[in-house]
């Protein structure tokens, strides 16, 4: 991938951006697009219906909204 990733092990990120299961200590399996400015372009919430294809489809994701790719 020629874009960061986030990980986020202590989930303080998913609390604040509304995804953290209080109950599990766990996550939604949710995709945030966010773009340069720190703006999200995008959230996919359907994440888990197409886990066979996730990067292809983060690749199409990221050509529609019309992220240019590193170099």
């Amino acid at each position: 991938m020629d874009y960061p990733l986030l990980a986020d092990p202590e989930t303080k990120t998913a609390e604040s951006y509304g995804v953290r299961i209080p109950i599990l200590g766990l996550a939604k399996r949710w995709t945030f697009y966010i773009g340069k400015d720190g703006k999200i372009l995008y959230i996919d919430k359907d994440v888990q219906a197409h886990v066979a294809t996730s990067a292809e489809d983060m690749a199409a994701k990221l050509g529609e909204l019309k992220v240019a790719p590193k170099k």
